[in-house]
């Protein structure tokens, strides 16, 4: 099924739905159409262009709490774009604290990265620094448009000008 990416009325990538959903959201005149496909939805008596990216007529406000609720092992993935933070790595991925739990490492965005499972033993229950390992980047909290690689495998082109981090 094809996704379309919903944008606020601000422009901030704020879901991604399925292409039914974005057209009923469109015929509702509750957003409009920013982004046409090469595809077509027909009906008896019209065609429709399918779209690829939609924004919101009405303001939708986001809780701030709302991103650091969602810590989950694939929202640590999108964020690191499903590479190990050590090594850069794709493959045999884990998730990592940088101070470790036993060490009272908390579990929040700035302390949690992807790794790969050689990096991960390598490290151990260790700070980076002493097993010989430094991250390629520090972590953070991620930013809102981050989420969209959890609904997606492919960010589609039409999509990236209206996600930073895409390009």
């Amino acid at each position: 099924m094809r996704k379309v990416l919903v944008l606020n009325t601000t422009y901030e990538p704020l879901n991604v739905c399925s292409v039914r959903r974005a057209l009923v959201l469109v015929f509702k005149q509750k957003a409009e159409v920013l982004e046409h496909s090469d595809s077509s939805y027909r009906t008896e008596r019209a065609v429709y262009e399918l779209p690829h990216v939609i924004r919101l007529r009405t303001y939708v406000h986001v809780p701030h709490r709302a991103a650091s609720s969602r810590i989950s092992r694939r929202a640590v993935f999108a964020r690191d774009r499903h590479r190990c933070q050590y090594c850069g790595s794709e493959r045999h991925l884990t998730v990592d604290h940088v101070v470790p739990r036993s060490k009272g490492g908390p579990d929040t965005w700035d302390n949690l990265v992807t790794s790969c499972a050689p990096c991960n033993r390598k490290k151990g229950d260790r700070p980076p620094h002493v097993a010989g390992l430094s991250l390629m980047s520090k972590p953070r909290q991620p930013e809102p448009a981050t989420f969209v690689f959890l609904y997606v495998d492919h960010i589609h082109e039409s999509w990236r000008p209206y996600l930073s981090f895409a390009s």
